[in-house]
């Protein structure tokens, strides 16, 4: 994140800039303060006396890069299963790793994220959030969501004795506290509400959907009554579906979205965030899955398919790969599998600067080298 000193200006001289919508030659980036004074070709903007002219030969300027499903409170389940750091790591254990985290995602070019839940940390990204925003630790900008909304009895961890009240990696509600709970965590700081619309709760362990229809409009018209928004964690046709009609901004996940689900998000400008990478990880991790050179596994195969289905359709595509499933700070393996898998770069490219910003909001002025928006740029 650049940042001048005060009444001076910095004039960016690069080969190319991506302005978070289209590539450019011969363009020029003027940045004063910590907002972006203006933009465009090279010669067509008025220079301010004294400003110091940094030129870029052989290089693109772009705006900083944007994470659109993280967990700043997790790391990777091989190192400490996901049960034990939401059962076992105190919650200042969990903060002290995620500052680290925070570092990371910044130094990769990530300048904002939209976390996901903190897992059992309660309302530690509220802090983390504002530690960054005071200069207290390096980090990106972050979007949050705090604890999450699960239904009753659906979330884990599990496996304990029924009278054993055990923490949980979300917070359960149903129809008649949900007002309330929304209300609750938008008061402690969410920035949207995160709703998990299906769980892995049927009676084999498979994902089936959680909350009814009404249930979901009423946490959607709870949250957006505060201008705030709801993404859904949904993976089955129906919870999609059902998410989709409650006016959700995105899904996240959405594997088992049909060409007609997809249409269906597509009419309603929902937000799919395919998070590519967890599964990418999680079957490398612990299924001792060799991609470069054994088949893909059944999982992998629906990803592919539901993603080139979603480019088809021209649904809006987020690039977020649930980043803490994996390392931090390697956040750019998500947008390398959304081209493996068929994008096109510079689609791709668009996914993680405009198009995240929009999903988030424009009263965050980031996601494109334009002026009066931040000076987030690598």
């Amino acid at each position: 994140m650049a940042q001048t000193e005060e009444g001076k200006s910095i004039l960016l001289k690069p080969d190319r800039v991506f302005d978070g919508e289209e590539m450019h030659e011969d363009w020029v980036v003027l940045i004063k303060g910590e907002e972006i004074e203006d933009v465009g070709k090279s010669g067509g903007l008025k220079i301010p006396e004294g400003t110091e002219i940094m030129e870029l030969p052989g290089m693109t300027v772009l705006p900083g890069l944007i994470e659109g499903h993280a967990h700043l409170l997790l790391y990777p389940y091989n190192q400490t299963p996901w049960n034990d750091q939401v059962l076992k790591e105190s919650e200042a254990l969990r903060v002290a790793r995620a500052t680290v985290h925070a570092e990371k995602t910044l130094m990769a070019g990530f300048t904002s994220i939209r976390d996901l839940g903190t897992e059992g940390a309660g309302y530690a990204d509220v802090g983390i959030k504002l530690a960054i925003e005071e200069g207290i630790i390096p980090g990106p900008r972050m979007m949050i969501c705090t604890r999450a909304i699960v239904a009753t009895g659906s979330y884990g961890p599990k496996g304990f004795r029924p009278d054993y009240d055990v923490p949980l990696g979300a917070e359960p509600a149903d129809a008649q506290n949900l007002v309330k709970v929304v209300r609750d965590q938008i008061g402690k700081g969410a920035d949207f509400i995160k709703v998990y619309a299906d769980y892995r709760w049927g009676p084999e362990g498979e994902a089936r959907p959680t909350f009814s229809l009404e249930e979901l409009k009423l946490i959607v018209e709870t949250a957006k009554s505060s201008g705030r928004e709801v993404a859904a964690h949904a993976v089955t046709p129906e919870a999609i579906t059902r998410a989709v009609k409650a006016g959700v901004i995105s899904i996240e996940h959405g594997d088992g979205a049909t060409p007609e689900v997809l249409q269906l998000m597509k009419q309603n400008n929902v937000t799919l965030c395919p998070t590519l990478g967890a599964v990418d990880a999680i079957w490398q991790y612990f299924y001792g899955w060799d991609k470069e050179k054994d088949p893909d596994p059944e999982i992998i195969q629906l990803k592919k398919q539901t993603f080139s289905n979603a480019i088809k359709t021209g649904v809006t595509l987020c690039a977020g790969g649930d980043v803490g499933v994996y390392p931090h700070g390697d956040n750019v393996r998500e947008l390398e599998l959304m081209v493996d898998y068929g994008m096109k770069p510079m689609d791709v490219l668009r996914s993680a600067t405009s198009i995240n910003a929009r999903m988030m909001g424009d009263r965050w002025k980031i996601g494109q080298l334009k002026q009066g928006y931040w000076a987030d740029v690598i």
